[in-house]
């Protein structure tokens, strides 16, 4: 045990890492909005992805019951920005599918039929089977898979980047919004001592990361490439 001291300032850390991984969370939730006034302006979905919004959808469904108080009590903070995350990604999904090719719009529908599916069985389950110790180990055991799920899915785009040596389909923002989020819950959870929340938020600071080092380099790489016939040019 910790003097109360230490304690009080661990608790005051906590929450201070708690509310700038919302606000980070908020500037993550909303970085994609150019992405699709550009789909609605093209009426097109073009290349970009849809299942990182998914991932994201089922991820803040789930990470929104962990954080519920009949579920772990003392962090309300991982509640509220998964419900407005949760909002943000039904909004996106909606957006895509309105202009999303037939078979990709049926597939959508159907999986995220499927995902509200598994949300109601996870509370279901939860509350009816275990008790409340077992059931905070149910749910934090999902949300750190549908964490990671999350973040995983940019692997695609990273792959995308790779494979093209372009940046157009991984927003900048979106990358370091991932980042400082992940950063500040890997935190909130340090302080909380909950490896449910520190554990994913820790994989998804390292791809967060891989992200940004990526976007530096292909887009130096690009502006290089875009200098070499203005050069040949002038020679």
């Amino acid at each position: 045990m910790f003097p109360t001291g230490l304690s009080s300032v661990y608790s005051v850390c906590g929450d201070a890492a708690g509310i700038a991984g919302n606000l980070f969370a908020f500037a993550l939730f909303v970085s994609p909005i150019p992405t699709f006034k550009r789909i609605i302006r093209n009426q097109s979905t073009e290349q970009f992805s849809w299942l990182p919004y998914i991932y994201a959808l089922m991820s803040c469904l789930i990470c929104l019951w962990y954080g519920m108080p009949v579920v772990s009590p003392g962090i309300i903070l991982v509640a509220t920005v998964n419900s407005i995350g949760a909002v943000f990604q039904l909004i996106y999904l909606s957006i895509y599918i309105t202009y999303a090719d037939k078979a990709i719009k049926l597939k959508m529908l159907g999986l995220l039929i499927a995902v509200s599916a598994l949300f109601v069985t996870v509370i279901f389950v939860s509350m009816r089977v275990f008790d409340s110790h077992e059931r905070q180990i149910f749910v934090g055991y999902l949300s750190v898979f549908s964490l990671i799920s999350m973040f995983a899915s940019p692997l695609f785009i990273i792959n995308l980047v790779v494979k093209t040596r372009s940046v157009e389909f991984m927003p900048f923002y979106l990358s370091l919004s991932t980042f400082l989020m992940s950063l500040s819950f890997f935190a909130y959870g340090m302080f909380k001592y909950d490896p449910f929340i520190y554990v994913p938020n820790g994989i998804g600071t390292i791809l967060g990361l891989v992200q940004l080092v990526l976007y530096s380099y292909y887009s130096s790489t690009s502006r290089e490439d875009l200098r070499a016939p203005l050069m040949n040019a002038y020679a």
